[in-house]
């Protein structure tokens, strides 16, 4: 059985939620919280598989309570209407999230994940060190959690040359020569990796801009590794606006 918690400060949600729990043949519900104090308690004392938590509390955020729990619980998912702070981080830890209203769906996709992550992945503890590293900086993190095809990979963000994608598709180039083919489009990772660290040079290409050692024609990025990548016309104002290059 997976025991979940709720820590949700709207009574319909919860009572939404727990209909949604009822559903699932492998759950059972432990109990539900909607404040700071009575969540850490309820999460200390119970210690449950699965955590099911919104982001604003009656008196406080999901990040006030991850704060004074000890040690840090290994499987949240958060819930929230809009947050875009609380969704990178989450992005950047790879944890899942689920936006209300909540279907059945996408919570039985969010506890397979679970179950995937328990049973199959040893970068579990990785992937919450690089969340709690979102929390406190609001600058680029060091590191990031990228969901290959059969597991998750944690790399440092200075290791990536650049991204490219391909529809619903992102294939990672690292400075090792590797390449990572994730299942998210280019434009999750957009968000993530934003200007000016990483430049948009393209449709289908997102740059390291430490990796560019110069200009070609005003056409094509150089990068330290020999590769050349396109900008397109709409985007070379920007780009050469932000970078102190000469064509070469």
């Amino acid at each position: 059985m997976i025991t979940i918690a709720i820590i949700e400060d709207e009574p319909a949600i919860r009572k939404e939620i727990s209909f949604l729990i009822e559903q699932e043949p492998d759950t059972h519900l432990l109990g539900w919280s909607d404040n700071v104090k009575d969540a850490v308690k309820l999460i200390s004392n119970q210690q449950p598989d699965v955590i099911l938590m919104d982001i604003q509390l009656i008196d406080g955020t999901a990040f006030d309570v991850l704060k004074n729990l000890d040690p840090f619980p290994e499987n949240i998912i958060f819930i929230t209407a809009y947050n875009q702070f609380a969704i990178k981080a989450i992005k950047y830890g790879a944890l899942d999230y689920l936006l209300k209203p909540i279907e059945q769906g996408e919570l039985k996709v969010a506890l397979q994940r679970f179950r995937q992550r328990r049973d199959k992945n040893p970068n579990w503890m990785q992937q919450l060190s690089v969340m709690q590293e979102t929390f406190s900086t609001n600058d680029l993190p060091e590191r990031i959690a990228l969901h290959t095809l059969n597991n998750v990979r944690i790399v440092n963000v200075a290791d990536i040359l650049y991204c490219k994608g391909d529809g619903p598709y992102t294939f990672f180039y690292l400075s090792n020569g590797e390449k990572e083919l994730i299942s998210k489009p280019l434009k999750f990772y957009e968000d993530l990796l934003p200007s000016p660290y990483f430049l948009r040079t393209h449709q289908s290409y997102l740059v390291n801009r430490n990796c560019v050692m110069g200009i070609s024609k005003s056409e094509y990025l150089l990068l330290n590794n020999k590769e050349e990548i396109p900008i397109s016309m709409r985007r070379k104002t920007f780009i050469l606006s932000h970078l102190s290059l000469k064509d070469k």
